[in-house]
């Protein structure tokens, strides 16, 4: 039994981890979830929020916005947009939720209810990371 498992977390601009590791902390569009090695095949969307991986490195954690996961014998992330939580900036942050409320505000009525919640998950992020969201 391996104890621990190779973690990739990229994003459209950047590699921000490939490393191995033995949890990962995801914030699940259905619910958060520990992924551990062994753990069973499955692939999730991510809401934004806050991704945690703990490994030989120690704890490193990751503002994501939104993505996919796919667990397997390996942990992948393709996350919209991600940053290292020691990047985020309150500017940074803000311009996450003027991109939240800007796709809310231009949505179908069909997908109102999902990007609604998106700012909401926003929000519960920035109050994790000590910052305001503004919306």
């Amino acid at each position: 039994m391996a104890d621990t498992m190779q973690f990739d977390l990229v994003s459209p601009e950047r590699s921000l981890a490939s490393l191995q590791v033995t949890a990962v902390q995801i914030p699940g569009a259905d619910g958060d979830l520990t992924a551990m090695p062994n753990h069973a095949p499955l692939i999730t969307t991510l809401r934004p929020g806050i991704l945690t991986v703990e490994g030989a490195q120690g704890t490193e954690k990751y503002a994501v916005t939104g993505g996919f996961a796919e667990i397997g014998e390996s942990l992948s992330v393709l996350a919209e947009r991600a940053l290292p939580v020691a990047e985020v900036t309150q500017d940074i942050l803000d311009s996450f939720v003027t991109d939240a409320v800007n796709a809310r505000d231009n949505a179908t009525p069909e997908m109102l209810d999902a990007l609604a919640k998106q700012v909401t998950d926003i929000a519960a992020m920035a109050a994790e990371l000590g910052l305001q969201a503004k919306t």
